[in-house]
């Protein structure tokens, strides 16, 4: 006798069935994906491509934003750099004590500041053979002068001197000099307001060649020397032509700031400022 044989359409039906589950389940699935993949607003996507500049600051992502937008030219490691230093605020606003006091990376600029009492440690005289009478600075800072004014004599160079360390009380009365001679407006371009000098650091020097005025210093075979010599011995130019926007001060050819030898040579060779510098750092 023949067996039956069974037939298949249960089996097809379920099948069938089975499909149209999981095809459901996909049509429902898939629109849930998509929603949690959507794309970034610009926004969003400004954030996460700063987010990947190493000296990026969460505390700072509000400023970063509106600061971008203003100066929508820059590109985001310029945003990140210049917030990081203040200047997305007006000068003299949102100020903060100075860190690192008594080392070579102490920065005092329009946002940072030492108080009235702020002496540096180990200021020492500069030796009337580099300077003018009554110079002070810093050991250290003292020191490599010395040694970049004596080789600069030996390449028939004169470097001297005849500004250096200023007490909080000598900047007053400079600055109030300069503010009743050319108004605040015009005297906040090239001087410090007391507390915001780094002449009180000790770290600072002004030089010139013992003839002419030290506002012409760039004139002189001196300015080339020390253009090409300065880092060499721990020096940076502290206020260049090309950055006036980043320091808030006026070019000052003459105005030298120690930092130490190692930090100097990157500064010069990646033309910088002390305060791109520690923005980036």
């Amino acid at each position: 006798m023949k067996k039956r044989k069974m037939k298949k359409g249960p089996k097809v039906i379920l099948i069938l069935l089975i499909c149209i589950i999981i095809g459901v389940g996909i049509i429902y699935v898939l629109p849930k994906e998509n929603e949690n993949k959507k794309e970034l607003t610009k926004e969003e996507k400004l954030i996460e491509d700063m987010k990947k500049i190493s000296y990026y600051r969460k505390e700072n992502k509000e400023r970063y934003i509106t600061y971008q937008k203003e100066n929508n030219s820059l590109s985001i490691e310029d945003v990140i750099t210049h917030v990081n230093i203040g200047i997305d605020q007006p000068y003299y606003t949102n100020t903060k004590p100075s860190e690192n006091l008594n080392t070579n990376l102490i920065l005092v600029n329009k946002y940072n500041y030492v108080t009235q009492d702020y002496i540096p440690e180990n200021l020492e005289p500069i030796d009337t053979a580099y300077a003018r009478s009554g110079m002070q600075l810093v050991s250290e800072a003292k020191n490599a002068f010395e040694e970049l004014s004596q080789n600069a004599k030996e390449d028939d160079m004169t470097i001297l001197a005849m500004s250096s360390y200023r007490s909080y009380d000598y900047q007053v009365n400079l600055y109030n000099n300069y503010v009743e001679t050319d108004g605040k407006q015009a005297a906040d371009t090239y001087s410090a307001r007391a507390g915001y000098s780094e002449h009180q650091t000790g770290l600072a020097v002004d030089v010139y060649n013992g003839v002419i005025p030290y506002t012409s210093f760039e004139e002189t075979e001196e300015f080339t020397w020390m253009q090409q010599n300065a880092y060499k011995y721990g020096f940076i130019l502290r206020f260049p032509e090309d950055k006036t926007n980043i320091t808030g001060y006026q070019y000052e050819s003459w105005h030298y700031r120690y930092v130490g030898k190692e930090i100097a040579e990157e500064i010069y060779k990646n033309n910088l400022t002390l305060e791109e510098y520690l923005a980036k750092k």
